[in-house]
């Protein structure tokens, strides 16, 4: 049970991540800042999908 959490936390933790970067970048009023804060929040919308499985990197589980 708990190595089935383990992935869920840190799946969780990545769309975490990836949602502040973007509110960050909606906040930016430098173009070259948001563009950079928006990259990095797909960046790791990508890996959290490539490394917990297709539909980890949405906020929905299902």
């Amino acid at each position: 049970m708990s190595n089935e959490s383990r992935p869920s936390k840190r799946a969780q933790q990545m769309r975490d991540r990836a949602q502040e970067l973007e509110q960050a970048a909606q906040h930016a009023t430098n173009p070259a800042t948001r563009q950079r804060l928006t990259e990095k929040a797909v960046h790791i919308r990508e890996k959290s999908e490539k490394e917990n499985g297709p539909g980890s990197g949405t906020m929905d589980p299902m």
